[in-house]
Protein backbone atom coordinates (compact mmCIF):
# COMPACT_ATOMS: atom_id res chain seq x y z
CA UNK A 1 0.00 0.00 0.00
CA UNK A 2 1.64 3.29 -1.17
CA UNK A 3 0.77 6.32 1.24
CA UNK A 4 1.37 10.22 0.40
CA UNK A 5 4.11 12.23 1.90
CA UNK A 6 1.93 13.94 3.83
CA UNK A 7 0.86 10.90 5.82
CA UNK A 8 3.90 9.40 5.72
CA UNK A 9 5.06 12.39 7.86
CA UNK A 10 2.44 12.16 10.05
CA UNK A 11 2.78 9.05 11.15
CA UNK A 12 6.31 9.67 11.93
CA UNK A 13 5.47 12.58 14.00
CA UNK A 14 2.82 10.44 15.62
CA UNK A 15 5.07 7.89 16.30
CA UNK A 16 7.93 10.46 17.72
CA UNK A 17 5.03 12.59 19.80
CA UNK A 18 3.58 9.39 21.57
CA UNK A 19 6.83 9.19 22.71
CA UNK A 20 7.01 12.49 24.38
CA UNK A 21 3.48 11.15 25.31
CA UNK A 22 4.81 7.96 27.15
CA UNK A 23 7.51 9.69 28.77
CA UNK A 24 4.88 11.35 30.77
CA UNK A 25 3.33 8.63 31.87
CA UNK A 26 6.63 6.23 32.84
CA UNK A 27 9.02 8.79 33.63
CA UNK A 28 12.05 7.64 33.25
CA UNK A 29 14.66 7.62 35.72
CA UNK A 30 12.21 10.00 37.69
CA UNK A 31 12.02 12.68 35.31
CA UNK A 32 8.70 13.93 34.85
CA UNK A 33 7.16 15.49 31.45
CA UNK A 34 7.29 19.37 32.47
CA UNK A 35 11.05 19.08 33.92
CA UNK A 36 11.60 17.38 30.75
CA UNK A 37 9.82 19.33 28.44
CA UNK A 38 11.85 22.69 29.83
CA UNK A 39 15.10 21.21 29.37
CA UNK A 40 14.99 20.09 25.91
CA UNK A 41 12.86 23.21 24.82
CA UNK A 42 15.77 25.33 26.32
CA UNK A 43 18.53 23.54 24.62
CA UNK A 44 16.37 23.85 21.37
CA UNK A 45 15.48 27.71 21.99
CA UNK A 46 18.73 28.65 22.44
CA UNK A 47 21.22 26.70 20.43
CA UNK A 48 19.59 24.02 18.00
CA UNK A 49 17.03 26.96 16.69
CA UNK A 50 19.17 29.92 16.15
CA UNK A 51 21.75 27.83 14.33
CA UNK A 52 19.00 26.44 12.26
CA UNK A 53 17.87 29.96 11.79
CA UNK A 54 21.73 31.75 10.78
CA UNK A 55 21.77 28.23 8.62
CA UNK A 56 18.42 29.04 6.64
CA UNK A 57 18.19 32.96 6.24
CA UNK A 58 21.74 33.26 5.66
CA UNK A 59 21.10 31.54 2.24
CA UNK A 60 17.50 33.11 1.67
CA UNK A 61 17.26 36.12 -0.36
CA UNK A 62 15.00 38.32 1.87
CA UNK A 63 12.69 40.83 -0.50
CA UNK A 64 9.35 40.74 -1.10
CA UNK A 65 8.52 37.67 -0.51
CA UNK A 66 9.30 37.60 2.68
CA UNK A 67 6.72 40.74 3.79
CA UNK A 68 4.38 38.76 1.71
CA UNK A 69 4.80 35.75 4.04
CA UNK A 70 4.71 38.99 6.80
CA UNK A 71 0.82 39.92 6.15
CA UNK A 72 -0.42 36.52 5.75
CA UNK A 73 0.67 35.61 8.95
CA UNK A 74 -0.15 39.17 10.67
CA UNK A 75 -3.54 38.98 8.36
CA UNK A 76 -4.73 35.35 9.67
CA UNK A 77 -3.69 35.66 13.21
CA UNK A 78 -5.83 38.68 13.45
CA UNK A 79 -8.76 37.10 11.93
CA UNK A 80 -8.58 34.48 14.54
CA UNK A 81 -8.23 36.91 17.50
CA UNK A 82 -11.85 38.70 16.27
CA UNK A 83 -13.16 35.31 15.31
CA UNK A 84 -12.65 33.69 18.71
CA UNK A 85 -13.33 36.79 20.40
CA UNK A 86 -16.61 37.31 19.15
CA UNK A 87 -17.49 33.35 19.75
CA UNK A 88 -16.37 34.38 23.50
CA UNK A 89 -18.31 37.39 23.98
CA UNK A 90 -21.56 35.27 22.06
CA UNK A 91 -21.61 32.29 24.23
CA UNK A 92 -20.61 34.80 27.31
CA UNK A 93 -17.24 33.26 28.28
CA UNK A 94 -15.58 33.91 31.48
CA UNK A 95 -12.55 36.39 31.50
CA UNK A 96 -9.64 33.56 31.46
CA UNK A 97 -11.79 31.23 29.55
CA UNK A 98 -11.82 34.09 26.86
CA UNK A 99 -8.18 34.60 27.50
CA UNK A 100 -7.27 30.88 26.97
CA UNK A 101 -9.41 30.32 23.61
CA UNK A 102 -8.30 33.35 21.94
CA UNK A 103 -4.82 32.47 22.30
CA UNK A 104 -5.55 28.77 21.24
CA UNK A 105 -7.71 29.36 17.93
CA UNK A 106 -4.96 32.19 16.93
CA UNK A 107 -1.50 31.28 17.54
CA UNK A 108 -0.47 28.36 15.27
CA UNK A 109 1.95 25.97 16.02
CA UNK A 110 4.07 27.37 13.46
CA UNK A 111 7.41 26.07 14.67
CA UNK A 112 7.34 23.12 17.12
CA UNK A 113 5.10 20.73 14.45
CA UNK A 114 5.25 22.81 11.17
CA UNK A 115 9.20 22.83 10.73
CA UNK A 116 9.04 19.10 10.97
CA UNK A 117 6.00 18.35 9.24
CA UNK A 118 6.71 20.84 6.30
CA UNK A 119 10.27 19.59 6.08
CA UNK A 120 9.26 16.45 5.53
CA UNK A 121 6.47 17.38 3.19
CA UNK A 122 7.96 19.63 1.06
CA UNK A 123 11.60 19.23 1.19
CA UNK A 124 14.05 21.29 3.14
CA UNK A 125 13.41 24.47 1.48
CA UNK A 126 10.54 24.51 3.44
CA UNK A 127 12.75 25.51 6.52
CA UNK A 128 13.08 28.52 5.00
CA UNK A 129 9.35 29.61 4.90
CA UNK A 130 8.63 28.32 7.85
CA UNK A 131 11.55 30.11 9.63
CA UNK A 132 10.07 33.70 8.23
CA UNK A 133 6.55 32.71 8.91
CA UNK A 134 7.81 32.47 12.77
CA UNK A 135 10.20 35.37 13.09
CA UNK A 136 8.38 38.05 10.89
CA UNK A 137 4.58 37.04 12.19
CA UNK A 138 4.06 34.47 14.57
CA UNK A 139 6.58 35.44 17.27
CA UNK A 140 6.15 38.64 17.06
CA UNK A 141 2.55 38.99 17.29
CA UNK A 142 2.86 36.19 20.04
CA UNK A 143 5.17 38.51 22.36
CA UNK A 144 3.15 41.83 21.69
CA UNK A 145 -0.54 41.51 20.99
CA UNK A 146 -0.73 37.41 22.83
CA UNK A 147 0.66 39.07 26.10
CA UNK A 148 -1.23 42.12 26.02
CA UNK A 149 -4.27 39.71 25.44
CA UNK A 150 -3.47 37.50 28.57
CA UNK A 151 -2.45 40.75 30.35
CA UNK A 152 -6.22 42.06 29.51
CA UNK A 153 -8.37 38.79 30.28
CA UNK A 154 -5.66 37.63 33.29
CA UNK A 155 -3.88 38.97 36.05
CA UNK A 156 -0.78 41.39 35.45
CA UNK A 157 2.30 39.68 37.06
CA UNK A 158 5.47 41.64 35.95
CA UNK A 159 5.81 44.83 38.46
CA UNK A 160 6.69 46.96 35.98
CA UNK A 161 5.18 46.99 32.06
CA UNK A 162 8.14 45.35 29.74
CA UNK A 163 8.79 47.09 26.11
CA UNK A 164 7.11 45.78 23.59
CA UNK A 165 9.79 44.94 21.57
CA UNK A 166 11.49 43.20 24.13
CA UNK A 167 10.71 39.75 22.41
CA UNK A 168 13.49 40.39 19.61
CA UNK A 169 16.36 40.03 22.84
CA UNK A 170 16.13 36.56 22.09
CA UNK A 171 18.81 33.77 20.54
CA UNK A 172 16.70 33.49 17.50
CA UNK A 173 16.06 36.86 16.96
CA UNK A 174 19.75 37.47 16.68
CA UNK A 175 20.70 34.21 14.76
CA UNK A 176 18.14 36.68 12.16
CA UNK A 177 19.21 39.69 12.17
CA UNK A 178 23.23 37.93 11.73
CA UNK A 179 21.73 35.96 8.87
CA UNK A 180 19.52 38.82 7.20
CA UNK A 181 23.28 41.02 7.66
CA UNK A 182 25.47 37.93 6.02
CA UNK A 183 22.53 37.41 3.23
CA UNK A 184 22.05 40.76 1.82
CA UNK A 185 25.61 41.41 1.97
CA UNK A 186 26.23 38.43 -0.11
CA UNK A 187 28.70 36.52 2.55
CA UNK A 188 29.85 33.21 1.14
CA UNK A 189 28.89 30.39 4.33
CA UNK A 190 32.18 28.57 4.81
CA UNK A 191 31.87 25.63 4.00
CA UNK A 192 32.94 24.04 7.47
CA UNK A 193 30.57 26.37 9.33
CA UNK A 194 27.68 25.52 6.73
CA UNK A 195 28.37 21.42 7.45
CA UNK A 196 28.29 22.50 11.56
CA UNK A 197 24.96 24.39 10.76
CA UNK A 198 23.45 21.92 9.24
CA UNK A 199 24.61 19.36 11.38
CA UNK A 200 22.84 21.35 14.06
CA UNK A 201 19.55 22.30 12.52
CA UNK A 202 18.68 18.24 12.08
CA UNK A 203 18.35 18.20 15.85
CA UNK A 204 15.11 20.99 16.16
CA UNK A 205 12.24 18.65 14.54
CA UNK A 206 12.92 15.69 16.41
CA UNK A 207 13.11 17.14 19.28
CA UNK A 208 10.74 19.83 18.91
CA UNK A 209 8.18 16.96 17.97
CA UNK A 210 9.00 14.60 21.47
CA UNK A 211 8.83 18.24 23.61
CA UNK A 212 5.30 18.28 22.00
CA UNK A 213 4.60 15.03 23.04
CA UNK A 214 5.47 16.01 26.53
CA UNK A 215 3.45 19.03 26.53
CA UNK A 216 0.07 17.05 25.79
CA UNK A 217 -2.16 16.33 28.24
CA UNK A 218 -5.05 14.06 28.37
CA UNK A 219 -6.37 14.65 31.12
CA UNK A 220 -6.95 18.30 30.37
CA UNK A 221 -9.44 16.85 28.28
CA UNK A 222 -13.20 16.94 30.02
CA UNK A 223 -17.42 17.68 29.21
CA UNK A 224 -16.30 21.07 30.91
CA UNK A 225 -13.72 21.95 28.11
CA UNK A 226 -15.40 20.38 25.21
CA UNK A 227 -17.85 23.47 24.85
CA UNK A 228 -14.28 26.30 24.58
CA UNK A 229 -12.48 23.81 22.24
CA UNK A 230 -14.85 23.14 19.79
CA UNK A 231 -14.91 26.60 18.22
CA UNK A 232 -10.80 26.62 18.64
CA UNK A 233 -10.70 23.79 16.44
CA UNK A 234 -13.00 25.46 13.90
CA UNK A 235 -11.32 28.92 13.62
CA UNK A 236 -7.66 27.50 13.73
CA UNK A 237 -7.88 23.67 11.87
CA UNK A 238 -10.99 24.67 9.26
CA UNK A 239 -11.33 28.95 9.27
CA UNK A 240 -8.10 30.16 8.96
CA UNK A 241 -6.48 28.35 6.28
CA UNK A 242 -9.74 28.27 4.01
CA UNK A 243 -9.59 32.20 4.55
CA UNK A 244 -6.13 32.10 4.02
CA UNK A 245 -6.20 31.34 0.72
CA UNK A 246 -7.86 34.17 -0.41
CA UNK A 247 -5.19 36.51 1.77
CA UNK A 248 -2.52 34.69 -0.59
CA UNK A 249 -3.90 35.08 -3.65
CA UNK A 250 -4.14 38.45 -3.03
CA UNK A 251 -1.00 38.92 -2.30
CA UNK A 252 0.20 36.48 -4.94
CA UNK A 253 2.28 34.11 -3.04
CA UNK A 254 3.00 31.40 -5.75
CA UNK A 255 3.38 27.53 -5.07
CA UNK A 256 4.98 25.92 -3.88
CA UNK A 257 5.85 28.49 -1.32
CA UNK A 258 1.84 29.46 -1.17
CA UNK A 259 1.02 26.12 0.17
CA UNK A 260 3.74 25.67 2.83
CA UNK A 261 2.99 29.40 3.82
CA UNK A 262 -0.81 27.85 4.37
CA UNK A 263 0.08 24.96 5.54
CA UNK A 264 2.20 26.27 8.15
CA UNK A 265 -0.64 28.37 9.85
CA UNK A 266 -3.46 25.48 9.59
CA UNK A 267 -1.10 23.84 12.23
CA UNK A 268 -2.70 23.12 15.73
CA UNK A 269 -2.84 25.52 18.83
CA UNK A 270 1.12 26.87 19.87
CA UNK A 271 2.36 24.98 23.13
CA UNK A 272 3.57 28.04 24.37
CA UNK A 273 0.47 29.61 25.22
CA UNK A 274 0.43 27.10 28.05
CA UNK A 275 3.02 29.44 29.44
CA UNK A 276 1.05 32.80 29.11
CA UNK A 277 -2.17 31.04 30.84
CA UNK A 278 0.29 29.62 34.04
CA UNK A 279 1.97 33.11 33.69
CA UNK A 280 -1.63 35.54 33.68
CA UNK A 281 -3.60 33.12 35.55
CA UNK A 282 -6.38 32.30 32.25
CA UNK A 283 -7.38 28.99 32.13
CA UNK A 284 -4.22 26.71 31.98
CA UNK A 285 -6.75 23.46 31.81
CA UNK A 286 -8.72 24.54 29.22
CA UNK A 287 -5.13 25.74 26.87
CA UNK A 288 -3.43 22.44 27.21
CA UNK A 289 -7.22 20.29 26.23
CA UNK A 290 -7.46 22.75 23.24
CA UNK A 291 -3.38 22.17 22.06
CA UNK A 292 -4.14 18.41 22.92
CA UNK A 293 -7.54 18.17 21.03
CA UNK A 294 -6.86 20.15 18.13
CA UNK A 295 -2.95 18.71 17.70
CA UNK A 296 -5.30 15.15 17.66
CA UNK A 297 -7.71 16.63 15.13
CA UNK A 298 -4.81 18.10 12.85
CA UNK A 299 -3.29 14.64 12.11
CA UNK A 300 -7.24 14.85 9.63
CA UNK A 301 -6.78 18.49 8.64
CA UNK A 302 -3.59 18.56 7.81
CA UNK A 303 -3.21 15.95 4.92
CA UNK A 304 -6.78 17.62 3.94
CA UNK A 305 -5.54 20.77 3.36
CA UNK A 306 -2.45 19.26 2.09
CA UNK A 307 -4.84 17.63 -0.70
CA UNK A 308 -6.05 20.92 -1.32
CA UNK A 309 -3.28 23.26 -1.33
Amino acid sequence: MTTTPMTTTLIQMTVLMLCGAGWRLLTPNGLGADQTRQVLTSVVYYFFLPAMVLDVLWKTDIGMESLKFSALGISLITLGIVASWLVARLFRFGPAQTGAVILAAAFPNTTYLGLPVLEQAYGPWARSVVIQMDLFAAAPMVFTVGILLAQHYGQAVDPRPKSPLGFLNAPPFWAAFVAVALSMNHVAQPQWLGGLLHMLSGAVAPLMIFSLGLALSWRAISLRNLPYIAPVALIKLMMMPWIGMAIADGLQLANPQRAAALLDMAMPSMVLGVVLCDRYRLDSSLYAAAVTVTTGLSLLSLPFWFGVL
